[in-house]
């Protein structure tokens, strides 16, 4: 479909952010204006100045952003057409710009005693930096002196590099290989590689996996040295700022309590002999005397999928976070409403789907390419999880508080799948459509809590051999992954000599420690939909403190306002409690 034959109502309303492009042209022109900070330089030193500073920032960010929002919608409207490329371009200069002019600002306040800091959190003048200020104070330990910083920025290009050489290797240089699939030569690319695991025909899946890794153990070497080069990074950086570890490091990184990834891992732990049983059942199910790892994904419950155009699974969105209340419901009109939404799949559109917001807009965004499938019923309440959280934030919040953190960033999306299947399950009578949707969640559950936190632990494992100094190589990494795997998936799956291999195509792993958040998510959205369904209005009016909260404060302190405390293991036995549920639901419908 061509865009020009897609409805008004179908498609988001980029003319809220600019009337023309005239508009965006004399936004640019007026930050060309404002980029120049020297005049702050030197002078952080009272709290007039300080403000002044973070505020003209602050102003200068905030129509920066929307110059590169727009662009970047433009763009993903048709990747096809340059001109919005040449926007985004132009944007991302203004940026590089600004912040080598405003480098000075972070060294600057760190260098300042704690006392002065403290009282700059204090004043109620910079209340709205109030948390920006005292998470300085807690970096202080871990500033070094502005030349040794300037080093380490001058090394940043480096350091980033060992992702890019991934990036390139697993992109442009991946032999992906050809196997043939009903008759025909089928490309094994990344994308259509889970969806080969799903074939009927067991010796397709077998192919199609073997294959796959054949080509990574092909280029094990290049990227043993690129990720061995990535952990032996994050260990230089965590010593030299001084850090106990290169996780302490990490999760310092956006505020984070280690005790919140050692409860997710010990959770896990204590929770994987469920994961077992779903595996033994799936066996089962499936008919299988051996179930090898390229048979994880088939369906275990085939027809059942639901098939709605886009305004019945808007519907059924609404219906499903009804518990939610009639402000929320109310916001979901305006989004279907009034241009929130890009729906349909078009000529060069950008695939896929995501929510987008920054400070300043009059609402987020949400782009689709929505298909009559389950997984696309499901994406609709996801991104507009996103959005909701995003609009509660910026309309409740300051500049400087209204972005969340990453650490909470899937945790409002995943309260709506939540929401939206427990309203599934509960109103149909299809034995089928249940086991399904059953089966579904079970799936969810395996792949972003199990999967995810395997993931995590491995990396736990990697840097902690690097830190101790144990040499990482080829050898030492695939034989910890695969003994890892086999503590996962158990008995009743056989843990493929290729599956070893597996730590070596995920690229996240170049972005340490980051994969866990997956999992806390689901964990946090878990309880907080529990507690949704069980209490009420009083939850869903702590749920929208959560959601209002935006940035201002530490991610664990904000979920505790919906009633989640991940420093203890109450809500990490929820989420696997709410698995075992599903499974003997499951096992009771067979």
């Amino acid at each position: 479909m061509e865009r020009q034959n897609v409805p008004a109502a179908r498609k988001w309303r980029l003319e809220d952010i600019f009337e023309s492009e005239a508009a965006w042209e004399a936004l640019y022109a007026e930050v060309e204006g404002e980029l120049d900070f020297s005049s702050y330089e030197g002078r952080l030193t009272d709290a007039d100045t300080v403000l002044a500073c973070l505020t003209a920032l602050n102003r200068v960010v905030e129509k920066l952003q929307r110059l590169e929002v727009y662009a970047y919608m433009r763009h993903d409207e048709d990747t096809r057409a340059s001109e919005p490329v040449a926007l985004l371009s132009r944007a991302s200069t203004l940026e590089m710009t600004l912040a080598a002019n405003t480098a000075f600002i972070t060294p600057e306040l760190t260098a300042l005693p704690t006392e002065v800091l403290e009282s700059f959190a204090c004043d109620p003048r910079l209340a709205e930096f109030d948390y920006t200020l005292r998470s300085l104070i807690k970096e202080k330990p871990h500033v070094l002196s502005r030349e040794m910083e300037e080093l380490l920025a001058q090394g940043s290009r480096v350091f980033d590099g060992y992702h890019e050489v991934f990036t390139a290797l697993d992109n442009a240089d991946f032999p992906y290989p050809t196997v043939r699939v009903d008759g025909e030569n089928v490309t094994v690319t990344h994308g259509t590689y889970g969806v080969l695991l799903r074939h009927p025909d067991r010796r397709v899946r077998r192919r199609v996996f073997e294959a796959y890794y054949k080509a990574y153990i092909g280029l094990i070497n290049t990227i043993t040295a690129t990720y061995v080069g990535n952990v032996d990074k994050d260990v230089f950086l965590a010593k030299a700022r001084k850090y106990e570890s290169c996780l302490t490091k990490a999760l310092a990184s956006e505020d984070v309590d280690v005790q919140v990834y050692e409860n997710l891992l010990a959770s896990v732990e204590k929770g994987l002999p469920l994961l077992h049983r779903y595996f033994r059942n799936r066996k089962r199910i499936l008919g299988m005397r051996t179930m090898h790892m390229y048979d994880i994904h088939t369906p275990l419950v085939e027809g059942a999928e639901l098939e709605l155009d886009y305004e019945e699974a808007f519907a059924l969105v609404k219906r499903g976070l009804a518990p939610l209340g009639e402000r929320y419901a109310a916001l979901l009109d305006e989004a279907h409403d009034n241009g929130w939404i890009d729906v349909e799949e078009t000529e060069g559109k950008r695939s896929g789907a995501y929510s987008l917001s920054v400070y300043g807009l009059p609402h987020p965004y949400v782009l689709l390419n929505y298909q009559k499938t389950t997984n696309d019923i499901f994406t609709i309440a996801h991104e507009l999880g996103h959005a909701m959280h995003s609009y509660h934030s910026e309309h409740s919040q300051p500049q400087e508080k209204a972005s969340y953190r990453i650490f909470v960033a899937e945790v409002a999306s995943t309260v709506n799948e939540i929401l939206l299947i427990r309203h599934l399950l509960a109103t149909t009578e299809d034995k089928k459509l249940k086991k399904y949707l059953l089966s579904y969640y079970m799936d969810t559950l395996k792949s972003t809590l199990f999967r995810q936190t395997q993931f995590a632990e491995f990396e736990y494992i990697a840097h902690g051999m690097a830190e101790r100094g144990e040499p990482l190589t080829k050898d030492s990494l695939c034989d910890a992954y695969l003994v890892l795997n086999k503590k996962y998936y158990g008995d009743a799956v056989v843990s493929d000599p290729e599956i070893a291999y597996e730590w070596a195509r995920i690229p996240h792993f170049y972005r340490a420690f980051y994969v866990y958040k997956y999992a806390t998510g689901i964990v946090s959205a878990v309880s907080i939909a529990e507690r949704i369904l069980t209490e009420g209005a009083p939850a869903v009016e702590d749920y929208f403190r959560f959601l209002s909260s935006g940035g201002s404060n530490d991610p664990v302190s904000l979920l505790r306002l919906a009633g989640v405390d991940l420093t203890r293991m109450d809500a990490f036995d929820a989420c696997m409690a709410s698995f075992e549920d599903a499974l003997a639901q499951f096992e009771t419908l067979e």
